[in-house]
C-alpha cells in the first residue's frame, strides 16, 4: 500500500467518533480516552450498560480492507480455541465498519496489569500460549497479508531514510556506510528457509497483559513469517539471561507446539530488521503531528549519531554465535 505523506487524524474529531459509534448502535457514555497508539488512534469508552470497550480508528492506505479482515478472521479463529485474546467483536455481523471515511473496529476492553518478563512463572505461561497461537496459526497462511522480510523490512527503509531530511549532513556518508555495511550482513544471515506462519507479529512485553495468565491484544502487524519473530522480543538482557529466558519459554511453547531450533540463528537478523525499520517508520510518519510530540528526540542529531553506534553493535551481534539451548563445546 502507497501512504499518503501528508495524511492525518485531523478530521478525527470528537464528534466524528461518537457519530462513527453511533452509526452501528453504540452509545459511549464516558469520554473517549486515548490510549498508547500512533500508527492508529485507539480509545477506551463506557457505553450507555456500563459496558467498557475500546474502538480503533485504522490509518488510511495502511492496509486494504482484506488484510484487516483477514487479522480479524485470526483472531476469531483463536478464541474460538480458546486463547486469551482482545478480539474484534461483532457487530450487526461485521467487525470492521465505516464512517466518514474511516474504517474502525470495537473490541472489548481487557483489563490487566503489566506482564513481568522477569517473573519466570510468567514467562512460561506466556511460552505455553505462544505454543497455542502458532499451533492454530499455522494450520494456514495469510493470503492477503505480507510475508516478514528484507524487502519491507530493510531495502524499502533504507530508500525512506536516503530521501529523507532527519540525518544531519555532516554524519550522512558514515550513516549510509555503516546502514549499507548492516544491511549487507542482514543479507548474509537471513534465511528463507522456515515454514512460515502466522504470527502476532509485534509480540513485545507491551503488547501482554497478565490477569490470572496471559492476554494477547493488537494484531495489527499480523503477518507471515518464522515462530521465532514472535518469541525474541521476550528476551532481554545479557546472553545468559537470555539463554534461560528461552528455555522457560520453549519449556511451555513446545508442550502445544514443536519449534524448530535452527531459526533461532534469525533472532539477530531479526532484531536488525526491527532497527532498520523502525528508524523509517518514523521518518514516514513524521507529517503525523502525533510524531513530532511523542518522539522529539527523532529529529535531533544525538539520535542519529547513537543510531551509528547501534549499527556497528548489532553488525558484531551478528557475527558471534547465536543463541543456542545446547552448551557450546570449548574451542582448543
Amino acid at each position: 500500500m502507497t501512504q499518503s505523506a501528508t495524511f492525518h487524524f485531523d478530521s478525527l474529531t470528537p464528534d466524528c467518533m461518537w457519530n462513527a459509534l453511533a452509526s452501528i448502535g453504540i452509545r459511549p457514555e464516558s469520554g473517549l480516552l486515548p490510549l498508547n497508539s500512533y500508527e492508529n488512534r485507539v480509545y477506551q469508552f463506557t457505553d450507555e450498560a456500563r459496558q467498557r470497550y475500546v474502538v480503533k480508528f485504522y490509518r488510511p492506505q495502511r492496509w486494504s480492507n482484506q488484510q484487516i479482515l483477514e487479522e480479524h478472521q485470526f483472531s476469531q479463529q483463536l478464541v474460538e480455541h480458546e486463547i486469551p485474546l482482545a478480539a474484534p467483536c461483532i457487530i450487526n455481523g461485521e467487525t470492521l465498519h465505516h464512517y466518514a471515511g474511516f474504517r474502525f473496529t470495537v473490541f472489548p476492553s481487557v483489563g490487566g496489569r503489566q506482564f513481568e518478563v522477569d517473573n519466570e512463572s510468567q514467562l512460561e505461561g506466556v511460552g505455553r500460549f505462544l505454543g497455542r497461537i502458532h499451533q492454530v496459526a499455522g494450520s494456514q497462511t495469510f493470503q492477503h497479508r505480507p510475508s516478514l522480510g528484507l524487502e519491507e523490512y530493510v531495502h524499502q527503509p533504507r530508500k525512506q531514510l536516503e530521501n529523507a531530511n532527519f540525518i544531519p549532513s555532516y554524519l550522512q556518508n558514515t550513516f549510509f556506510s555503516d546502514l549499507d555495511t548492516l544491511i549487507k550482513e542482514l543479507d548474509a544471515h537471513w534465511s528463507d528457509a522456515f515454514t512460515p506462519i502466522r504470527l502476532h507479529g509485534d509480540c513485545h512485553p507491551g503488547n501482554i497483559l497478565w490477569r490470572d495468565g496471559p492476554m494477547f491484544v493488537d494484531l495489527d502487524d499480523a503477518r507471515n513469517g518464522p515462530a521465532v519473530q514472535d518469541l525474541w522480543m521476550l528476551l532481554s538482557g545479557d546472553r545468559q539471561e537470555k539463554i534461560i529466558q528461552l528455555d522457560i519459554i520453549l519449556e511451555g511453547y513446545q508442550e502445544f507446539c514443536d519449534f524448530d531450533m535452527n531459526q533461532l540463528k534469525l533472532i539477530e537478523p531479526l532484531r536488525g530488521l526491527r532497527m532498520v525499520n523502525y528508524m523509517a517508520w518514523l521518518a514516514k510518519r513524521w507529517g503525523d503531528p502525533a510524531f513530532p510530540l511523542a518522539f522529539p528526540w527523532f529529529n535531533d542529531a544525538k539520535y542519529w549519531e547513537n543510531q551509528i553506534l547501534a549499527f556497528k553493535e548489532q553488525i558484531a551481534a551478528l557475527s558471534e554465535p547465536s543463541l543456542s539451548l545446547i552448551p557450546q563445546m570449548p574451542q582448543w
